[in-house]
C-alpha cells in the first residue's frame, strides 16, 4: 500500500521508491520530476537520456546499481536488421568511419516489409498505454512535485548546480530613452504624410496635370514601401550568450561532451570562377573550429564535378593535419591561413610560448608551398584536354561531363588513421557531387543543398546544419558555440528553426562606394526583425534545426484537434452547426474538410507533426506511419526515412559502413527527389534563385521562429564584388529571385494564413522583399521629373502657402529624425546611411528594373534567365577590381538619367538667364530634386568614370542617344504646355494697328 504524501511517478502513477541506501530517487536533480526507476530504464532502452520536464540528461551512473539486471544506453529500433552482411566495424554514434564508392545502386528495401514501421507502432501503443495509466491517477500526480522534502532537494543538489541553471542566453531590451522617441517620430511621420497627401490630391497643377499626377503616384507608392520597411523594426532587441555556462552544462569534466553534433555544408559550382584556394580556406577555418572535433561534419558539394575541385579538397585534407593543431595549440584568430597571415597586426602580442614564432614561420612557409600546389593545379586546369581528365591511376573523370555524370562521394577524413600531427583525431571530411543526367531538373544551388542534408543524414545526421557560401569562412572559432547557447536552450530552442549570423566582408574599399556591406539591412532591419519572430535566412552563415527542414512544426506549435473542428461555427448563421438541424449532416462534412483543409493549409510538409502523434487514435497513428506515407514525402531509402524520425540526431550503431555509402550515393541519384515533398515543402524550396528568402518563409509560416546572433568579432567574412557590373548583376540576381517569389504561389501576399502562425508585422517584412523591385518603376519616373521640369518649365507642385510650407518642412524635418534615431539605437554610422540610400536609388533605376521585366518574362512568358557567378577574386592591386568597369545593359538607364538631369540643370540656368531675377525663385525647388537625383546617382557616375575615366564606348554611345531621342520628342510634342488655337492669334494680329 502506497504510503501518504509518498511521492508519486509522474508517468506511471506508481510510487516513485527508494535507493538502496533508502534515500529517495530522484531521476533528475535539475528540476526534481518524479519518475520511478522503472519508468527511467524503459526511457533509457528507448535511448531517451534526458528528463522529461527540463530536458536536462540524466546522471550516466544513476542505474549503476542495477547495471547487472538492467543495462542501460539501449538505442531506438535502427535499420541494422536490414544492412546486408553486417559486420563488426568501429563506428560510432555519427559513424566517423566509412568506406567511400563512386556509384552504386541501394538496394536496402527487401521483399518482406521493413519491420521498422511495425516496431515503431507498437512504441507508441507502450506510450499510449503508460498515458491511461496517468491519466487514472493524475490527481496524485499533480502534487507530487510539491511533495519532495526542501532537505532532500538541497542534499541532492551537486557543487556548481547554480551556474548550471543560468539561461545560456538573455535578450538586451533597447533602451526605452532611446526607443520611445524613435516610435514616437514614426507615429509622427504617419500623420504628417497623410496631411502632405491630402494637401498633395487637392491641389492639382492644372498646366503640369501628367506630371503633377504622375509624381502623386510615385510619392503613395514610396510611402507604401515606408511603410513595409518602418514597421517591422517597430521593436529591435539585443542579445547576449554565455558560452562559459554551455561548457558548464554540456562539457563537464570527467564526462563524455555533450553537445551537440554539427554537418557544416559549402557549395562550389565552377573552380575557375570561384578560385579553390578560397574555397579551401573556407574549409581549414572549419577543420580547425573551437568545438569537439567528433562533432563536426564538413561536407562540400562540387555542383561543377571538377577533378580542379577534387583535386584541391585532397590537398587541402591534407594540410589541414599541420593546420589544425597549430590553430588551437595557439588559439589563432582567424583560422583561415590566408587571412590570418594578411592580417597587419603584431602576431606576437600575447604569444607567451617562445616556440610560436618559429612554428609559425615554419606553418607560413608550408602554407606557401600548399598554395603553389593549388595555383598549379589552377594553371593546368586552364585548358581541358580533348580526351577528358584522367586520375592519377589512369581511369577516366567520372565528371568530365559536366551535364551527365554519376554520383561521387570520398571521404577524406575521418577515416581510420586519419590523424594530424599531433596524432589527434580530424573532423570529417566528405566530398559530394550529386548525379546529373539530361532530361532532369537539378534546381541550382537549392537542389546541391538538399543533396547534401540527405548524404548527412546517412552518413552522420547531427541534429543540427550550417551553410556556408564556399567564399565565407570562419571568423570567429567560437560561432558554432554561439548558436548552440540558443538551440541547445530548453527554453529557448525548442521553437527555434535557425540562427542567422549577420554577413561581414573584406576587401571593401573604405568608404563602401556600393553599400556592399549592407550594414543598414544586417544591423538595423535584421534586429528589428528579431523582435518580432527572428531574421530572415539570408543564404550562408546560418545554423538550421534539422528538423525543421525536414517539414515538421515546432514543438509548442497549437494543435487543431479534431473536437475544436468538429464544433465549428455554421457557415449561415454563425453560431455552431447544431443549432441548425436541417443541415446538421453538410455541417459535419464541412467541418471534415475545414480539418483536412487547415491540416493541409498549415504547412506540415511532412505527414505528422512529432508531438502531435497522441491526438490521433490506433488506426490513423498506424496509418500516419506507414511507409508509403513516409516515401511519398522523403523519398524511397529507409535509412534516410529513418534518420529523419531521430530528433537528436545520430545514426544506428553497428552499421554496416559499405552500406551506409551505398544508400548515400542512392539518395544523390538525380532521380531521387521525382513525385516527393523535396524542393515543395522540405529541404530548401525551389522555385526562385533567391531559394534562401523561400526556405526560411516557409519554416516561419509552420510556426517557427529564428534567432539574429551578433558575437562581438564576426562570425563569418566573406567577399563580395566591389565592381560596379559585378555588383549590380549581383543585385539583379536577388531581385529577379524576389519577383519570381512574388508571381508563385509562395507569394506572402496571400500564402500561409491558414494556421495564423505568421505574426503580422513578420509578413510586412516578406511582403516588403518581394516587392522592393518594382520601386523601380515609380523611382525612374520620379528621377526623370526634375528633368522634365527644368526643360519645360513647368513644376509638380504649385506656389506654396504658409500651411504648405510648414507641411513641407515637416515632412523634411520627420524624414531626417527618423535617421538620426534609428543610427542611435543601432549603432550603424551616418556614412554608411548616406551609401544605402544612394545605392538605393542606383539599384533601383538598373538592376531592379531589369528584374522585374526578366521576371515577368520568365514566370509568364517561361523565358528563362541565366546568370554567371560573379568572380570572387580581385587583381593584385588593393581594390583593383573596384575600377574596372564591365559592360552591361543594366548601367544604361542610370547613364541616361544622369545625362538628362544635367542636361536639364544646363538648360534650367540658361532659361532663368534669359528669363530675369523672376525666374530664378521658381527654378530653385526644380534644382533642387535634379541635383537630388545627381547626388544619389554619384557613386555610379565615379564608377562609370573609373580610374582613368575608361568608360565603354558602347554605353556612352547608348546613353547619349536616348537622352538626345526623349529631348527632341519632348519638344516636338510638348505635352504639358498649354495649346494656342491658332485662330486666337489670328484674330489677335488683326485687331492690331499695323
Amino acid at each position: 500500500m502506497m504510503e501518504p504524501g509518498a511521492p508519486v511517478c509522474d508517468t506511471c502513477g506508481e510510487a516513485v521508491g527508494l535507493k538502496p541506501n533508502g534515500e529517495l530517487f530522484v531521476a533528475c536533480h535539475e528540476c526534481n520530476f518524479p519518475m520511478c526507476r522503472s519508468c527511467v530504464e524503459y526511457e533509457a532502452k528507448e535511448g531517451r537520456k534526458e528528463c522529461l520536464r527540463c530536458s536536462s540528461p540524466y546522471d550516466e551512473h544513476l542505474l549503476d546499481d542495477d547495471a547487472d539486471q538492467n543495462p542501460p544506453g539501449g538505442s531506438r529500433s535502427t535499420m541494422a536488421a536490414h544492412l546486408s552482411d553486417p559486420q563488426p566495424q568501429d563506428v560510432g554514434i555519427h559513424a566517423r568511419h566509412v568506406s567511400t564508392v563512386s556509384t552504386i545502386d541501394s538496394e536496402m528495401n527487401d521483399e518482406s516489409g521493413n519491420p521498422i514501421w511495425k516496431n515503431r507502432v507498437e512504441s507508441w501503443k507502450d506510450k499510449k498505454n503508460n498515458k491511461k495509466k496517468k491519466g487514472a491517477k493524475n490527481n496524485k500526480t499533480e502534487q507530487a512535485p510539491a511533495e519532495i522534502p526542501p532537505e532532500q532537494q538541497m542534499e541532492d543538489k551537486q557543487p556548481g548546480e547554480a551556474l548550471m541553471q543560468q539561461p545560456l542566453s538573455e535578450i538586451v531590451p533597447m533602451s526605452r530613452n532611446k526607443l520611445t522617441p524613435y516610435r514616437a517620430v514614426i507615429i509622427m511621420r504617419l500623420v504628417i504624410l497623410g496631411l502632405f497627401f491630402h494637401y498633395r490630391i487637392t491641389n492639382p497643377v492644372d498646366s503640369a496635370f501628367g506630371l503633377w499626377l504622375t509624381s502623386v503616384i510615385c510619392e503613395i507608392w514610396f510611402a507604401f514601401s515606408w511603410v513595409l520597411d518602418q514597421f517591422p523594426k517597430w521593436s529591435p532587441i539585443n542579445r547576449v550568450t554565455y558560452l562559459d555556462t554551455l561548457s558548464a552544462r554540456f562539457e563537464r569534466p570527467g564526462e563524455p561532451c555533450e553537445l551537440a553534433p554539427v554537418d557544416f555544408f559549402v557549395s562550389t559550382v565552377d573552380p575557375l570562377k570561384e578560385p579553390p584556394l578560397i574555397t579551401a580556406n573556407t574549409v581549414l577555418s572549419i577543420l580547425a573550429l573551437d568545438y569537439p572535433v567528433e562533432k563536426v561534419s564538413c561536407y562540400v558539394s562540387d555542383d561543377g564535378a571538377a577533378m580542379l575541385s577534387f583535386e584541391s579538397l585532397a590537398e587541402t585534407a591534407e594540410f589541414a593535419r599541420k593546420w589544425v593543431p597549430f590553430c588551437k595549440k595557439y588559439s589563432i584568430e582567424p583560422r583561415a591561413p590566408e587571412f590570418y597571415f594578411s592580417q597587419k597586426i603584431d602576431y606576437l602580442k600575447d604569444k607567451v610560448q617562445p616556440s610560436f614564432v618559429k612554428e609559425r614561420r615554419a606553418m607560413k612557409r608550408d602554407y606557401e608551398e600548399y598554395k603553389i600546389r593549388v595555383n598549379a593545379m589552377v594553371a593546368r586546369a586552364q585548358k581541358t584536354p580533348e580526351e577528358g581528365w584522367t586520375m592519377q591511376d589512369g581511369t577516366p573523370w567520372p565528371g568530365n561531363n559536366t551535364r551527365d555524370h554519376p554520383g561521387m562521394i570520398q571521404v577524406f577524413l575521418g577515416n581510420t588513421g586519419a590523424r594530424d600531427t599531433d596524432g589527434n583525431e580530424l573532423p570529417r571530411l566528405v566530398y559530394v557531387s550529386r548525379e546529373k543526367r539530361p532530361g532532369y531538373q537539378h534546381h541550382k544551388k537549392a537542389g546541391a543543398e538538399n543533396a547534401l542534408v540527405r548524404v548527412s543524414a546517412v552518413l552522420t545526421n547531427a541534429p543540427y546544419i550550417l551553410n556556408l557560401d564556399c567564399d565565407h569562412y570562419v571568423n570567429n572559432s567560437k560561432a558554432v558555440r554561439e548558436a548552440m547557447c540558443f538551440l541547445m536552450d530548453p527554453q529557448v530552442g525548442r521553437d527555434v528553426c535557425y540562427v542567422q549570423f549577420p554577413q561581414r566582408f573584406d576587401g571593401i574599399d573604405k568608404s563602401d562606394r556600393y553599400a556592399n556591406r549592407n550594414v543598414v539591412f544586417f544591423d538595423v532591419n535584421m534586429k528589428g526583425l528579431d523582435g518580432i519572430q527572428g531574421p530572415v535566412y539570408v543564404g550562408t552563415g546560418c545554423v538550421f534545426n534539422r528538423q525543421a527542414l525536414y517539414g515538421y512544426g515546432p514543438p509548442s506549435m497549437p494543435t487543431l484537434t479534431k473536437s475544436s473542428s468538429s464544433s465549428s461555427s455554421c457557415s449561415w448563421c454563425g453560431c455552431c452547426s447544431c443549432c441548425c438541424p436541417t443541415k446538421k449532416k453538410k455541417a459535419e462534412l464541412d467541418a471534415t474538410e475545414v480539418y483536412k483543409d487547415a491540416k493541409r493549409e498549415e504547412l506540415n510538409a511532412a505527414i505528422f507533426n512529432l508531438h502531435e502523434i497522441d491526438n490521433y487514435d490506433e488506426y490513423e497513428r498506424s496509418m500516419l506511419m506507414s511507409q508509403r506515407s513516409f516515401e511519398k514525402t522523403f523519398g524511397l531509402s529507409s535509412v534516410f526515412i529513418e534518420s529523419t524520425l531521430m530528433e537528436n540526431g545520430g545514426v544506428p550503431e553497428s552499421v554496416n559502413s559499405s552500406a551506409l555509402i551505398k544508400e548515400a550515393i542512392h539518395v544523390i541519384s538525380c532521380s531521387y527527389e521525382e513525385k516527393t515533398e523535396w524542393g515543395k515543402e522540405i529541404g530548401w524550396i525551389y522555385g526562385s534563385v533567391t531559394e534562401d528568402i523561400l526556405t526560411g518563409f516557409k519554416m516561419q509560416c509552420r510556426g517557427w521562429r529564428s534567432i539574429y546572433c551578433m558575437p562581438l568579432r564576426p562570425a563569418f567574412k566573406g567577399s563580395a564584388p566591389i565592381n560596379l557590373s559585378d555588383r549590380l548583376h549581383q543585385v539583379l540576381r536577388w531581385a529577379l529571385g524576389s519577383v519570381e517569389i512574388f508571381l508563385s504561389r509562395h507569394c506572402p501576399l496571400w500564402y500561409g494564413f491558414g494556421g495564423g502562425r505568421l505574426k503580422w508585422l513578420q509578413r510586412l517584412a516578406y511582403i516588403n522583399t518581394i516587392v522592393y523591385p518594382f520601386t523601380s518603376l515609380p523611382l525612374i519616373a520620379y528621377c526623370l521629373i526634375p528633368a522634365i521640369c527644368l526643360l519645360t518649365g513647368k513644376f509638380i507642385i504649385p506656389t506654396l502657402s504658409n500651411l504648405a510650407s510648414v507641411l513641407f518642412l515637416g515632412l523634411f524635418m520627420s524624414i531626417i529624425l527618423t535617421a538620426v534615431l534609428e543610427l542611435r539605437w543601432s549603432g550603424v554610422g551616418i556614412e554608411d546611411l548616406w551609401r544605402n540610400e544612394q545605392f538605393w536609388v542606383i539599384g533601383g533605376v538598373s538592376a531592379h528594373l531589369f528584374a522585374v521585366f526578366q521576371g515577368f518574362l520568365k514566370m509568364l512568358a517561361g523565358i528563362d534567365t541565366n546568370f554567371t557567378v560573379t568572380a570572387k577574386a580581385a587583381e593584385d592591386a588593393e581594390f583593383g577590381e573596384l575600377y574596372m568597369v564591365k559592360w552591361t545593359t543594366v548601367l544604361i538607364p542610370p547613364t541616361t538619367l544622369l545625362i538628362v538631369n544635367i542636361v536639364g540643370v544646363v538648360a534650367g540656368f540658361s532659361d532663368a538667364l534669359n528669363k530675369g531675377y523672376e525666374a530664378w525663385g521658381p527654378l530653385f525647388g526644380k534644382v533642387f530634386f535634379a541635383f537630388w537625383v545627381i547626388l544619389h546617382l554619384y557613386p555610379f557616375l565615379k564608377g562609370l568614370m573609373g580610374r582613368q575615366n575608361r568608360t565603354p564606348t558602347i554605353v556612352v554611345l547608348w546613353s547619349v542617344l536616348l537622352a538626345s531621342v526623349f529631348s527632341l520628342v519632348w519638344v516636338k510634342i510638348n505635352p504639358f504646355v498649354n495649346k494656342v488655337d491658332p485662330m486666337e492669334i489670328a484674330g489677335t494680329c488683326s485687331s492690331i494697328d499695323c
